[in-house]
């Protein structure tokens, strides 16, 4: 049965395009009629219990009363306070931590606004870096670089998309060795936006596997450290992010400790070696699902890092075998929610947790709606089951959200096709828990995948064309509350090997 017949309704997002308006629902049943033989008085009576007891029913119920409510496989909502509707209530105490001058410096600030901005999004996609929304963001996670297993060199994954493709205003008759491509034209965006930093993320799904000899190994780590900050001093970065997916044995767990240590330390004495008063950072991706964070060594890892980017998505997907939320908040067996006081019971500070939100959806076919079977994955816009948020909701399909989970999604009642994804709502109710919870920010995957910019050149098509709406990266950041924009990044590299960039790109 679809979904709008049940617990659900569809809920309009924008009235200026049809496709999006929601059907009209089933007429209700009348009211009972009220017997004759009844006074005012009973009826005032009757009056004032029904008020009674929905006021206490919604004291203690759902988010919302006119909403729908979760058919999550894993049945009712549970009844911990970090998963009720009070946002007042859910903020936790923060643990003691062994990085106390970190922790209390960020409570005191604005929020972290992090993107990934991916090398390959200059292709097809048509995402180079002019299109970066700047004035949304404090950070800039560069994806990926590589890491070679067997000798444990980390290095840049596309060097014509990272250092030497021309974009307009480049020119070709420089002499010496120099930057161009996304790294110097980030570099130039640093200079005029003073708040935004960059960091190179290492790793990412395909690269990962390579972490696994690495870790364990204190020659790899060795020269994965020297590598890692020689690209950073090469390439203009305020940082390095690491995301290893996943730690699958305790060795591999310590050895990641040790590698975090390490590169801490490696980074610390780079800063001291330029006379550089100034904090490169060192984050990590991490994981959302128990049976990965689980096996971290989490209290130990925190000591080493400035704040943590919790991938809070992918939690359903093409291999469930039933539909359900992919980035939701509440409820089900995975959730941010869960995730995020894992964390934080693990002595994370919340301000160093950062929240992520998915910038695309992920497709169920032939299925009825969240909790149940399905059949298939949709087309996607660039790779099959995945659409990007610029180009949702599809033509012809309808938004649902469920109020008690915190997630939305979109459906097609001719071809049975449901799409987790965030909505403006969604993403709203996401910035507003985060700066309730008192965490530091959120992070988005990918940058490309957003609405709100014209993407000249790029091929059309269904999943690809671009559907009204608002950005979501602005709609969380509108919603967290003000940015961090007092902390500066870093401009000199006077030990890198272009020539244009030790000179600060004049």
């Amino acid at each position: 049965m679809p979904p709008s017949s049940g617990n659900y309704e569809p809920v309009p997002t924008n009235d200026s395009n049809q496709n999006l308006l929601a059907p009209e629902p089933h007429p209700e049943k009348p009211l009972s009629r009220i017997p004759k033989s009844f006074s005012k008085r009973k009826i005032a009576a009757l009056v004032f219990a029904f008020f009674l007891v929905a006021f206490l029913s919604y004291k203690v119920g759902q988010w919302s009363v006119t909403d729908s409510t979760s058919i999550s496989s894993s049945g009712p909502a549970e009844s911990s306070t970090a998963e009720s509707g009070d946002f007042e209530e859910t903020k936790p105490e923060v643990p003691t931590s062994d990085n106390t001058s970190t922790n209390t410096t960020l409570d005191t600030m604005g929020k972290y606004s992090v993107g990934y901005f991916v090398n390959w999004g200059i292709y097809g996609r048509k995402f180079p870096p002019s299109k970066i929304p700047v004035n949304d963001l404090t950070h800039i996670l560069y994806a990926f670089a590589n890491v070679n297993s067997g000798s444990g060199e980390v290095s840049l994954s596309d060097l014509w998309a990272d250092q030497d493709i021309h974009y307009p205003g480049d020119s070709w008759n420089d002499a010496g060795t120099n930057l161009y491509g996304n790294f110097k034209a980030i570099y130039n965006l640093k200079k005029q936006n003073r708040h935004l930093k960059l960091l190179l993320s290492i790793g990412g799904w395909t690269y990962s596997p390579s972490f696994h000899p690495v870790v364990v190994n204190p020659q790899l780590r060795q020269r994965f450290v020297e590598s890692s900050v020689k690209l950073l001093e090469d390439y203009g970065l305020d940082g390095l992010d690491v995301d290893y997916e996943y730690p699958q044995t305790d060795a591999q767990a310590t050895g990641y400790v040790d590698l975090l240590r390490e590169l801490r330390e490696a980074l610390d004495r780079h800063a001291s070696s330029k006379g550089a008063n100034y904090r490169f950072l060192l984050t990590i991706a991490a994981p959302c699902g128990p049976q990965n964070y689980e096996k971290l060594h989490i209290k130990a890892m925190d000591q080493y890092l400035d704040f943590w980017n919790l991938m809070a998505y992918d939690f359903a997907g093409s291999w469930d075998k039933i539909s359900g939320h992919q980035a939701n908040i509440f409820s089900g067996d995975v959730s941010a929610s869960k995730a995020v006081s894992y964390y934080i019971s693990h002595g994370v500070a919340p301000p160093k947790v950062i929240l992520g939100v998915p910038l695309y959806g992920r497709s169920f076919l032939n299925t009825d709606g969240p909790g149940k079977p399905f059949s298939g994955i949709g087309q996607g816009s660039w790779e099959a089951g995945v659409y990007d948020y610029r180009a949702l909701p599809l033509p012809n399909s309808y938004v649902m959200r469920d109020e008690q989970a915190k997630a939305s999604w979109t459906y097609d009642y001719n071809n049975r096709e449901m799409i987790s994804f965030d909505d403006e709502q969604v993403a709203k109710w996401k910035g507003e828990w985060i700066r309730k919870m008192g965490l530091g920010g959120s992070m988005f995957w990918e940058l490309s995948g957003d609405k709100g910019s014209d993407r000249d050149g790029m091929e059309g098509g269904h999943g690809k064309d671009p559907q009204p709406g608002e950005s979501l990266v602005k709609v969380v950041k509108d919603a967290m509350g003000g940015l961090e924009t007092n902390q500066y990044n870093w401009l000199q590299y006077e030990g890198s090997k272009f020539d244009n960039l030790k000179q600060g790109m004049p």
